[in-house]
């Protein structure tokens, strides 16, 4: 049986119990995992570690806990909205060369404790016109997808970009993509979690 974790901040944590560690929360999670259960029964375990409000160096400070200690043998990772809308609301952002630092720290750990982990990172992604965003906070998320991209490309990681699919989505008129232009609705959810489960299965 593989172990696939799924790592990140709000959007993964999906209002799961955190006093509950087997509990995937309501959103994408939990769909990635009833999808791969009923064509694959019994061949993985599913894991939910994202935490609200995290940004790329607080999954850092949790590595050991939240990542190593518990031997995945797939991880999926979205991170990088907070380390945006934590500047722009309270000044405590992570600018985008920390970022990548971070983000590479962490790939370069887990990889050396965990040397045959097949890792999936996605990118973050915004929708436009549910809720004011400056175009400031726009371009900021959009670089941080960027520089994960460019991170899956130099290790030949896989990378869902998932900016493109709620884009196509939203033109071709699909509604509730997301709650406040962040947070997946049920028909991004099923996005998220289509993308996901795509890319699991290659593995």
């Amino acid at each position: 049986m593989k172990t696939v974790l799924m790592q990140g901040d709000s959007i993964t944590n999906g209002l799961r119990n955190m006093d509950v560690p087997e509990d995937l929360g309501q959103w994408y999670a939990k769909r990635v995992a009833g999808a791969l259960e009923l064509a694959h029964p019994g061949e993985y375990a599913f894991i939910n570690r994202g935490i609200s409000g995290n940004r790329i160096v607080d999954i850092y400070a949790r590595i050991k806990q939240d990542i190593i200690n518990l031997k995945p043998d797939i991880m999926s990772l979205m991170i990088g909205t907070n380390d945006v809308w934590a500047e722009h609301s309270r000044k405590n952002g992570v600018p985008p060369e920390k970022y990548e630092r971070f983000y590479e720290m962490i790939l370069d750990e887990v990889e050396a404790a965990l040397p045959d982990i097949k890792i999936i990172l996605m990118g973050s992604y915004f929708q436009e016109g549910v809720q004011e965003y400056n175009d400031s906070f726009l371009s900021e998320v959009k670089e941080r997808a960027e520089i994960v991209r460019r991170i899956a490309e130099r290790r030949g990681y896989p990378y869902i970009a998932t900016q493109p699919l709620f884009d196509e989505a939203e033109k071709s008129g699909v509604k509730h993509l997301t709650f406040d232009g962040v947070h997946p609705d049920y028909a991004g959810c099923e996005l998220l979690k289509n993308a996901l489960v795509q890319e699991i299965e290659k593995l």
